[in-house]
């Protein structure tokens, strides 16, 4: 491996398997550097492809997503780092296709647990074709004042406070990404920070090592000295006690190799990481850091006089001539989330939708204040449901009752109507369950169920004003206007229809007004001494039935009952129940793979 630098201030990145927080953590170091380029080129999303939304400070950009690992590293030959979240399930395989691009350098693996075999295979192909392998299990890691990978460092205060703005003079190399943090924040304490710092991962397979990065680092002019920080387990600290002897490293080295606290347990213990577990006096902590103190490192007594080696070191350096103070920068402000700065109230912000039937907020949904389990606890019926998210209260169990059964008496009305004709139609060209049912529903206006409000709102309007139903239909004939809830294409005075019939039961034997119904049954007595068809039909009875409903319950005022009328209430009920019978033909005809539909000549007329 060995080599120098492998991130700059122009390095670009593949992210694959969008993960938002890390991506925006990415972005926002790079304002804070100052880069002129986001550091992530393009995402990778199986199975998805086209654009997510994130900031570039205070800019929306635009990172384009891609659905193959291929199709981005073509789209984006200059980005050279493949930075993988994907679960350990898929992380070898996604690594290894993106190994065997040319266009990428380096690969950092995220998930811990990969499968030791394939952590091998990639190890030995990455090696091989002169590649860097950084994890599995790290966080990643970081370019001061450059470029940063995920999560590494953490928040942006922390990142300030560990000066990873710009960059400093030390190269620090980890196996653990959590204690890289706090390492970040302890080496910027007493020197002039990190240059450049790497979690290698705590698997024991790792696919880089600690001198691995050691060497590279010795490479790198403006890195002055080293910082390791290793664990007991393994043998990954013995390489880089070879190349210290063998002389390969001519910059100081301040080392620590953590788990000394292993002696006091009388069994084997098992720390955090998979690579964490000694498996002989070679592997513990305390020879390790023996061995590294003998071959010229600069060993402390223990990691809390780790801090106070690495600032001896440094400050002999500077005495020394060899690290030259960095002037210091004050970074810009990175702007603050919307969300995150109403939570903590810096800003108030206008809501842009009012909801006040439901919500989603808290451990369960509720509708109209009655929380989803009550509703389930209480046996709540549909109309009760309907009565909670319309009209925004607990109707009486008879009004949830009546709106039941207009829902069922009006759930269809046959396959020669306007609507199901449509909806059959619509089913047999192939079209799905929605196109279907919406071809149907938009044929439901003033001529097709959608009279209702218009019938209540006119019958309404007529007994407040105390219209006799000659004075009422009158009139209506001088404007033009045909009485709406009159009328029927096959009904007649002596052949009824049965719907009309029972909701007029319904409500003589459980509403306790019904005298506007009785207004409307007047008017049809009225209108059938004209013609034998102008019967009261269904949309007149519901509607002046929901009249009673609303101003017998006692539960609206005079405004709220015309506002219902006026919003179009009513027809919402007829709009609803018609939905299941047309979503009864979709089913229907598709069930009965019915071929495309053609009108048959004959039954047009043909005329110039």
């Amino acid at each position: 491996m060995a080599t120098g630098q492998i991130f700059s201030c122009s390095t670009q990145a593949l992210f694959y398997n969008y993960k938002q927080l890390p991506i925006q953590r990415m972005l926002d170091f790079d304002f804070l550097c100052g880069r002129e380029t986001p550091s992530v080129a393009g995402i990778i999303n199986p199975g998805s492809e086209g654009f997510q939304k994130l900031f570039f400070g205070q800019e929306e950009i635009a990172i384009p997503v891609h659905s193959a690992i291929e199709a981005a590293c073509a789209a984006h030959p200059t980005a050279d780092v493949f930075i993988n979240f994907a679960s350990f399930r898929s992380a070898a395989a996604s690594s290894m296709a993106a190994l065997k691009q040319q266009t990428i350098r380096v690969v950092a693996i995220i998930a811990e647990g990969v499968p030791e075999a394939d952590t091998k295979q990639l190890i030995a192909y990455a090696r091989a074709n002169n590649k860097v392998l950084i994890g599995p299990a790290t966080v990643g890691g970081i370019q001061a004042g450059a470029f940063k990978i995920g999560d590494t460092a953490g928040t942006i205060d922390n990142i300030i406070q560990c000066k990873l703005y710009r960059p400093g003079s030390v190269g620090f190399v980890s196996k653990s990404g959590g204690m890289s943090n706090e390492m970040y924040n302890t080496i910027a304490r007493v020197t002039d920070g990190i240059y450049e710092g790497i979690a290698i991962g705590g698997d024991v397979f790792p696919g880089s090592t600690l001198s691995d990065h050691v060497l590279r680092f010795n490479n790198i002019p403006q890195v002055k000295m080293m910082v390791v920080l290793g664990e007991l387990g393994g043998r990954d600290e013995y390489s880089l006690v070879d190349a210290l002897k063998q002389g390969k490293v001519n910059k100081p080295v301040v080392a620590w190799v953590s788990g000394t606290c292993a002696r006091l347990f009388k069994s084997e213990v098992q720390f955090g990481h998979a690579g964490a577990k000694s498996g002989g006096e070679m592997e513990s902590a305390q020879a390790k850091n023996q061995a590294l103190k003998e071959a010229g490192a600069v060993v402390p007594t223990s990691y809390e006089a780790f801090e106070a080696s690495i600032k001896e070191t440094f400050d002999k350096l500077v005495e020394e001539g060899k690290i030259m103070p960095v002037k210091e920068v004050t970074p810009p402000q990175i702007p603050e989330d919307l969300n995150t700065a109403i939570k903590s109230g810096k800003v108030r912000a206008p809501t842009h939708i009012i909801s006040t039937i439901s919500d989603d907020r808290g451990e369960e949904p509720s509708y109209g204040g009655v929380p989803m389990s009550t509703i389930i606890e209480r046996g709540y019926g549909v109309g009760d449901v309907i009565s909670l998210l319309w009209f925004k209260r607990s109707l009486p169990r008879y009004c949830t009752q009546f709106i039941e059964t207009c829902i069922m008496l009006c759930a269809d009305h046959g396959p020669c109507v306007s609507g199901a004709h449509n909806t059959i139609v619509t089913a047999r060209a192939g079209k799905d369950l929605v196109s279907s049912l919406v071809s149907g529903l938009l044929t439901i206006g003033p001529r097709f169920g959608g009279a209702i409000d218009d019938a209540a709102r006119y019958f309404k309007d007529a007994y407040d004003r105390s219209l006799t139903p000659y004075e009422f239909v009158e009139g209506m004939k001088k404007k033009g206007i045909r009485v709406p809830g009159i009328g029927h294409r096959i009904k007649r005075g002596d052949n009824r229809d049965k719907r009309v019939e029972l909701l007029q039961k319904f409500a003589r034997t459980y509403f306790p007004s019904v005298k506007y119904m009785e207004y409307a049954v007047q008017v049809e007595t009225y209108t059938l001494s004209k013609a034998n068809n102008l019967v009261l039909n269904v949309d007149g009875a519901i509607g002046s039935l929901f009249l009673d409903l609303l101003a017998g319950s006692g539960m609206f005022t005079k405004q709220e009952i015309d506002e219902i009328v006026d919003i179009g209430y009513l027809n919402g009920l007829f709009v609803l129940a018609r939905s299941i019978g047309l979503i009864g033909h979709t089913f229907d005809q598709k069930r009965l793979k019915q071929p495309l539909y053609r009108h048959p000549w004959e039954d047009v007329l043909y005329t110039k």
